[in-house]
């Protein structure tokens, strides 16, 4: 083997590499995107490490017990497993840590006056037992700072050595102090701002290809859509892709007629402040479409809705098999005034938060958007609750959430009408076989009068 022949094959073993690694970031980044998964991921890496960090300190400071870990540990679970709960306050969990740890010794001192000590080498009078839980339950009830592991706090000191409790109450209020404050960096810098840091939409999909295809009405509607979402971000802009057939004798005359369309169409993109630019190509659809993302560096195609028999077409499952985000967008009419939007979530994750975010930017500041997911069973309603309201914690206006006992298909036909858009899922991330069984949702409303967005997230 030669040199160059080696050479080209260590490139093309670490092109793939760099390929795979890419592709394996994104799907992490992706699986992230559901705040379950997110929460999950914190509580692994922070509860071990802020317990390592205590414990380090612990072992250089011998009067600290190892009796403060199993309320500061479950305390600190507490804070990150559900980030905006009722617990999830740093100034409760310290003050609540910290009073339990008070009750135990107070609850312990008065008992000692009154029974003398226990006997036993880890023995607990029950009178100080029972005042422990008692004082702790009835002062953070009184003062609004309730917290689980003050429990812990208060029985736990009542084990201590009895000559230095108040170095017991003195660490938990210390360590307490610390988790709390990396709690609070976490959630106000990460956590609060995970749309900037983890949805890829937020800060891409504003490089928009609009393939022309289909009736001038529907394709120029479907170019004022890709405008709008476009028009969110400074950088926006929108690529008009035209398809002449080529090599035919008029040729030259069917790709001027084409060219001098999508011209008058992009002169109004360009009127409303989005830069617009022309592309117009020949060959087999998909693949010249899919050609103009990588060659125009778009990150979102926004194509007509195109069905056969109430099956996507082969252009239209070509473009959702891209690597690119990609919209299929079914028009009614003409008209571009999206201001009321439904957005219809089966499950959360990266898909979800694409379409909420595409949503956010349709509707404008003055626009309604609306979030709903469908379930069969009462017993399902809390938790989709909790979903949703991961999913919209972190969009900047208000959303109206609703969870509809209710097939999907019916509660799209009998609500749609209050809407100006509707958007879904592909089911992309469905199986094969889950789609043989219950076919996607957006291929059971064709005769819904409203217009459709159907999402696809790409595959990098």
């Amino acid at each position: 083997m030669d040199r160059e022949t080696l050479l080209a094959r260590v490139a093309a073993v670490w092109q793939r590499a760099r390929r795979i690694e890419r592709r394996e970031l994104v799907e992490f980044r992706r699986w992230a995107e559901n705040t379950n998964n997110l929460i999950h991921l914190s509580i692994l890496l922070f509860v071990p490490l802020l317990i390592g960090g205590v414990t380090i300190i612990s072992n250089a400071l011998t009067e600290l017990s190892f009796l403060l870990f199993p309320p500061l540990a479950s305390g600190t679970y507490t804070l990150f497993a559900d980030p905006e709960g009722r617990y999830a306050s740093p100034v409760k969990f310290v003050v609540g840590l910290t009073i339990g740890a008070l009750a135990g010794w107070i609850a312990l001192e008065l008992s000692l006056l009154v029974s003398g000590p226990p006997t036993g080498t880890f023995g607990v009078l029950p009178a100080a037992a029972t005042l422990s839980i008692l004082l702790t339950g009835g002062t953070t009830w009184a003062l609004n700072v309730e917290e689980p592991a003050a429990f812990s706090t208060a029985l736990l000191v009542l084990v201590t050595n009895r000559a230095s409790p108040q170095s017991y109450v003195l660490s938990v209020a210390v360590f307490g102090t610390l988790v709390a404050g990396v709690f609070y960096v976490w959630r106000e810098q990460f956590y609060e701002k995970r749309a900037r840091y983890l949805y890829s939409t937020v800060s891409a999909d504003d490089r928009v290809l609009v393939p022309m295809r289909g009736p001038d009405w529907s394709a120029e509607t479907t170019a004022a859509f890709g405008t709008r979402l476009a028009a969110a971000h400074d950088a926006g802009r929108v690529v008009l892709l035209g398809f002449v057939e080529g090599g035919g004798e008029d040729e030259n005359g069917e790709t001027t007629a084409v060219t001098d369309h999508l011209e008058s169409v992009a002169e109004r993109v360009r009127e409303s402040g989005v830069a617009c630019e022309v592309v117009v190509t020949e060959g087999e659809p998909v693949t010249a479409t899919l050609r103009a993302v990588r060659d125009t560096g778009c990150d979102l195609v926004v194509t007509p809705y195109e069905a056969d028999d109430g099956a996507l077409t082969e252009f239209v499952r070509g473009v959702f098999g891209g690597p690119s985000d990609a919209i299929a967008f079914r028009a009614v009419d003409d008209d571009c005034d999206w201001r009321r939007v439904l957005v219809l979530v089966a499950r959360p994750g990266d898909t979800a938060h694409a379409m909420i975010d595409f949503a956010e930017r349709l509707v404008g500041e003055r626009g309604t958007l609306s979030v709903c997911t469908c379930i069969g069973t009462e017993v399902e309603r809390r938790p989709a609750e909790t979903r949703l309201a991961n999913l919209v914690e972190t969009v900047d206006r208000p959303v109206e959430t609703r969870v509809a006992r209710s097939e999907v298909t019916s509660y799209i036909t009998a609500n749609a009408g209050a809407y100006d858009l509707v958007i879904i899922g592909s089911s992309g991330d469905r199986s094969a076989a889950s789609r043989f069984v219950s076919p996607p949702t957006f291929e059971r409303i064709a005769e819904v009068e409203t217009d459709v967005a159907v999402v696809d997230r790409g595959d990098p």
